[in-house]
């Protein structure tokens, strides 16, 4: 039950008839992994947890003994790693054997008009489980459901304490014996709970709020794919805006997944991803920002000022003399990334619209600067750090609009690119140059990763470091 819960609940869900944006394949590797980190993670559960209590009756010869075993508290807990394997086709199989539990807690007992209290001891020895967990899509999203289960208790063995626990202890293998039982029959019907909340869980996400503008749609386009050695999900992987969520003016194309086994999870993202991400960004009304000349560098050769603006536009000073400037930068169009074997394209279409500030409630419009720009990158993943280097391709200024009659924007221009390759790009480069920490999913870090961009698609093959692993570590 507990080996597939991480991976299931980082949000896969759901089904969609596009190709998918988002690919991800656990593999054997990371199966076992998980099925390790779930193991540490249950025995400290087990340390704290307190069981139901357990009511019954039982034959003494002299009569039956109604009893009660209360405030019951896991001391100790034996589990062997599970084995762990897919099932082409189906699922996942788990099997679980020599699992033992101590366990302490109170006894009350009623014989006739006796009644009788106390603690006792409990150990539950060689519990062996099998179970086959099937995964499926149904009503658009990821289920899970349990195929088989089938579970033994070699036996338990009980010490009854205080009260008359003498008298009883005789006859204990009748306790042991329907203890026994119980346990046993219990065992499958508690996995089978597991699996359907988990099923609940998954049936209702189907997307992921990543902050107050835009979600990520998380529901799968098709069937999970179960190999011999690997799961395999797809996902439809589209960003929406949350104020006004519309399909983006271009659609995913196919791509394979060029996964390994040597890799815990393999991920592959397409373009259409992170598109869809600026799309639903542009929609939210969020990509713009207004600069005001304290966010000029003081070494500037020009500032926000009118005056100052003479240097490139001879008319502005005398229309509005030494009046400082505002400026509003926007995203006019939706900017479009493309991954090229090796390399990243990116093109910007925007737009700034420059205020004279006549007081800060009263801006005059100026004019206004259509700009298009485009950009190649190189990024790789070096000692756990996205790095890389960006270079500008091309950029060109046009004039949109204009309240101050039309003007030459060719030095306007020049002084963009100045200011692009001598302070932009290089602090940018600077900071890609130190490296950027690769994000963590769920509170999981990633380790050993490689990453390589193919034609339409980015991909990274990595292992996962736990909470667990990481607290274990010497990287406290």
């Amino acid at each position: 039950m507990w080996l597939v819960t991480i991976f299931l609940l980082m949000g896969i869900t759901q089904i969609h008839a596009d190709y998918p944006a988002l690919q991800a394949v656990l593999s054997q590797k990371g199966l076992q992994k998980v099925s390790h980190w779930m193991t540490d993670w249950l025995q400290e559960e087990l340390s704290t947890m307190k069981l139901p209590e357990v009511r019954g009756t039982v034959d003494i010869v002299l009569g039956s003994v109604y009893y009660v075993l209360h405030d019951m508290t896991v001391v100790r807990c034996d589990l062997p790693e599970p084995s762990v394997a897919f099932l082409e086709g189906t699922g996942v199989s788990l099997q679980v054997s020599g699992l033992s539990l101590a366990i302490n807690g109170r006894w009350n007992t009623e014989f006739g008009i006796i009644h009788d209290s106390g603690w006792f001891d409990l150990a539950v020895y060689t519990i062996n489980l099998k179970t086959i967990l099937e995964f499926q899509s149904t009503e658009e999203h990821l289920s899970i459901s349990t195929v088989s289960c089938s579970a033994d208790v070699g036996g338990v063995q009980i010490h009854f304490h205080g009260g008359a626990s003498f008298f009883f202890q005789p006859f204990v293998e009748g306790f042991s014996g329907h203890i026994t039982e119980m346990i046993r029959e219990r065992i499958c019907p508690g996995i089978q709970s597991g699996i359907e909340n988990i099923d609940k869980v998954l049936a209702g996400s189907g997307t992921v709020k990543l902050d107050p503008y835009v979600y990520l749609n998380i529901s799968l386009t098709d069937s999970p794919v179960v190999f011999e050695n690997g799961f395999e999900l797809n996902v439809k992987g589209e960003f929406y805006s949350s104020s006004s969520p519309s399909e983006p003016p271009f659609s995913p194309n196919h791509f394979e997944l060029p996964w390994t086994a040597d890799y815990m999870l393999s991920v592959g993202m397409s373009d259409f991803c992170v598109n869809s991400a600026a799309f639903a960004y542009l929609k939210a009304g969020v990509l713009n920002i207004t600069i005001n000349d304290d966010m000029i560098p003081k070494a500037s050769p020009i500032h926000l000022n009118t005056s100052q603006f003479g240097i490139l536009i001879p008319q502005l000073p005398k229309l509005y003399p030494d009046m400082e400037m505002e400026v509003l930068l926007y995203a006019s169009d939706t900017p479009l990334i493309s991954f090229n074997q090796t390399m990243i394209n990116f093109d910007l279409s925007a737009a700034t619209k420059f205020y004279a500030i006549k007081t800060p409630n009263d801006l005059i419009p100026l004019f206004r600067l259509d700009m298009q720009y485009s950009f190649i990158a190189k990024v790789q993943i070096d000692d756990q750090l996205l790095k890389g280097v960006v270079k500008m391709q091309n950029l060109t200024i046009s004039l949109g609009s204009t309240e101050i009659e039309k003007f030459d924007v060719a030095p306007i221009e020049r002084m963009v690119k100045l200011a692009m390759s001598s302070f932009v790009l290089p602090k940018m480069n600077a900071r890609l140059q130190e490296g950027l920490p690769l994000p963590r999913v769920k509170g999981f870090n990633l380790s050993n990763s490689v990453m390589t961009i193919e034609n339409g698609f980015l991909f990274v093959a990595t292992d996962i470091i736990s909470p667990f692993d990481f607290l274990q570590s010497d990287k406290l």
